[in-house]
This record gives C-alpha cells, sequence and structure tokens, in this order.
C-alpha cells in the first residue's frame, strides 16, 4: 500500500466489473484543496471509478503519480484502487506515572 498525502493507493487483483464500465477522460485522483495542487497520475494510464473511489490501470511498465509537495510514488503495471481519506484523528495517548 502507499500512500501520498491523503490518498491511499492499493494493489488489487483486478479490475472490479462496475469500475471497467465507468472510465475517466483524465488521470487526476484528487485535487488539493487548499493549494490547488493536484495527485496525478504522470504516464499513460487509465482510470475508472465506481464502489466510492477510483480505479488505476496501469498498461506500461510503470506509472508515476505525482504531486507538488508529495515525493512521487512508482508504480508498476497492474490495477490499483485509490481512495482518499476525508479526516483523520490522531489518538491521543497519555502515560501517567505514579
Amino acid at each position: 500500500m502507499w500512500r501520498q498525502g491523503d490518498i491511499f493507493i492499493q494493489a488489487i487483483p483486478a479490475l472490479p466489473q462496475e469500475a471497467a464500465e465507468r472510465p475517466l477522460p483524465h488521470t487526476v485522483l484528487a485535487h488539493g484543496e487548499l493549494t490547488g495542487h493536484s495527485h496525478r497520475v504522470a504516464d499513460p494510464a487509465a482510470l475508472f471509478v465506481g464502489n466510492g473511489c477510483f480505479y488505476l490501470d496501469v498498461r506500461g511498465d510503470q506509472a508515476r503519480v505525482v504531486h507538488d509537495e508529495h515525493g512521487t510514488i512508482i508504480l508498476a503495471r497492474g490495477v490499483y484502487r485509490v481512495w482518499r481519506q476525508r479526516e483523520y484523528t490522531p489518538q491521543r495517548i497519555v502515560t501517567v506515572q505514579d
């Protein structure tokens, strides 16, 4: 599994049928809400939508997921589920000593 900011990417065995019927004309995984920078695929790939997330089909040897403020992720040929974390609330751990 990979993470780039609030985007998560997970390799999966195959493209779900529901998503295969819903291709998108772009490869932007998410637009930045505050900065306007986008998480996008910089190499040829196909993006699909279904089941509340995106599916990325990397058809070449590899594809780069890029963002202006995060490190580049290189994905090998295959299919990936892509979703966005909407809110993160870290747990606060308090150690009490006597």
